[in-house]
C-alpha cells in the first residue's frame, strides 16, 4: 500500500487577543507584531480569551477583527476570560465580575448564538466545543483537531478544573492518583494532527512572571504525549509567548516531567524579521527548513498576543505543516 499523499498547509495561530484589534496598532510601529494586515493562511486558530470579561460588545469586536483576516477557515475556542461562554460559571459569578446591577441571564445564550450563528459563518468562523473535530480544507487537506477551553483553576475564572482532576485522559489512562473527569478525552496517536487548548501543558511555555511558577497542566502534558500531534497551540500565560519542539520520551508514562519529554528545542526568533513580516514563522513541512518528525516530536506554540501588561504587541505565529490529503 502506498503512503498517503500530503498537502502543505499554513496555520495562523493567535490567542489572548482580549478584544484587541490589529487596527488599534499603527502599521508604522514596527516593534508591534500584531498589526494589519495579518499574514494569509489556510487556517486561523484562535486559542481563547476572546474578551476581557465576556461582554457582547467585546465578542463583537473580536469577531469583526477575525472577519478581516485572510483565512478560509477560522477556528475559535473560548478561554477563562470568556466567562459568558461558560454558562455554569457565569450563573455563579458573572454579575459580580461584569459589575452589573442586575443579572443578565440571557447573555450566555446570546454569546453562543453570536459565535455559532450567521454573523460568524459569514466571517468564516467556526466555534469549537471541547472534543475532536475533522475538516476538509479548501486546499484538499484533511485536518483532525482536538480542542478544549479548559485549564486548571486560575484565580477563579471560567472553564476551570481542580489540579487533582484529570480532564484529558480516559480513566484507564489517567495520571496515577488523579480523579478522572474527562468527558472528551484526548485520543491516542495518530488520530489528531493539531491540539488546540487555552491552557499550556506543564513546564512548556507556562511560566508566570509574577510568581516565577509553572502553572501548566500535568494531565494535559500526559495526554499530549499520548496523542503526539504535529502542532499543539495554546495561550493563557501571556509572558510565556514563544515556541519549542518537544521530543517525546519512549516507554511507560510516569508521573515525572522527564518521563514524558526527552528534549526541548527552542524556536529562536528574529525580532527584525517579525517586525517586517508581522509574525513568527516556522516551516515544518517536508520541504521546509525544519521538517517535523511526526510521532517523535510536537511543535508547542504559546501564541498570546497580549503582553503581561495587557498590551496587544506580541506577534502571531505562522506554521507550515503537511496534512494528509483528503480522499
Amino acid at each position: 500500500m502506498s503512503a498517503a499523499s500530503t498537502t502543505r498547509t499554513r496555520f495562523l495561530v493567535i490567542s489572548d487577543t482580549h478584544s484587541a484589534s490589529t487596527a488599534q496598532n499603527d502599521a508604522s510601529e514596527r516593534d508591534v507584531g500584531f498589526r494589519q494586515p495579518l499574514p494569509r493562511a489556510d487556517v486561523l486558530l484562535h486559542c481563547g480569551d476572546l474578551t476581557m470579561v465576556g461582554r457582547m460588545d467585546e465578542y463583537e469586536k473580536t469577531l469583526d477583527m477575525l472577519a478581516t483576516t485572510d483565512a478560509r477557515l477560522k477556528l475559535v475556542i473560548a478561554g477563562n476570560h470568556d466567562i459568558s461562554l461558560d454558562e455554569a460559571f457565569y450563573k455563579r459569578k458573572g454579575q459580580g465580575m461584569q459589575m452589573l446591577k442586575d443579572a443578565d441571564e440571557t447573555l450566555p445564550r446570546r454569546a453562543r448564538e453570536l459565535w455559532t450563528g450567521e454573523r460568524a459563518k459569514k466571517a468564516g468562523v467556526t466555534y469549537l466545543d471541547e472534543g475532536t473535530h475533522t475538516f476538509v480544507l479548501d486546499n484538499g487537506a484533511k485536518l483532525r483537531l482536538y480542542a478544549s477551553p479548559y485549564q486548571p483553576e486560575f484565580c477563579d475564572w471560567a472553564f476551570p478544573y481542580e489540579r487533582h482532576e484529570d480532564r484529558y485522559n480516559a480513566p484507564h489512562q489517567a495520571t496515577p492518583g488523579a480523579t478522572p473527569i474527562a468527558k472528551n478525552p484526548v485520543p491516542d496517536f495518530p488520530a489528531v494532527d493539531v491540539m488546540m487548548t487555552h491552557g499550556p501543558p506543564m513546564n512548556i511555555r507556562d511560566e508566570t512572571a509574577n510568581y516565577n511558577d509553572h502553572v501548566g497542566c500535568q494531565h494535559l502534558l500526559r495526554a499530549a504525549r499520548r496523542c503526539r500531534p504535529k502542532l499543539h497551540c495554546f495561550g493563557h500565560i501571556h509572558e510565556a509567548w514563544g515556541a519549542e519542539f518537544v521530543q517525546w520520551s519512549e516507554g511507560e508514562l510516569g508521573p515525572k516531567w522527564e518521563q514524558h519529554v526527552k528534549s526541548v528545542e527552542l524556536v529562536h526568533v528574529d525580532d527584525e524579521k517579525i517586525a517586517d513580516e508581522r509574525a513568527a514563522y516556522v516551516d515544518m513541512s517536508a520541504e521546509g527548513g525544519r521538517p517535523l518528525v511526526h510521532g517523535k516530536e510536537t511543535l508547542m506554540v504559546n501564541a498570546s498576543i497580549m503582553t503581561v501588561t495587557y498590551k496587544p504587541y506580541q506577534a502571531p505565529w505562522v506554521v507550515d505543516l503537511d496534512l494528509e490529503t483528503a480522499e
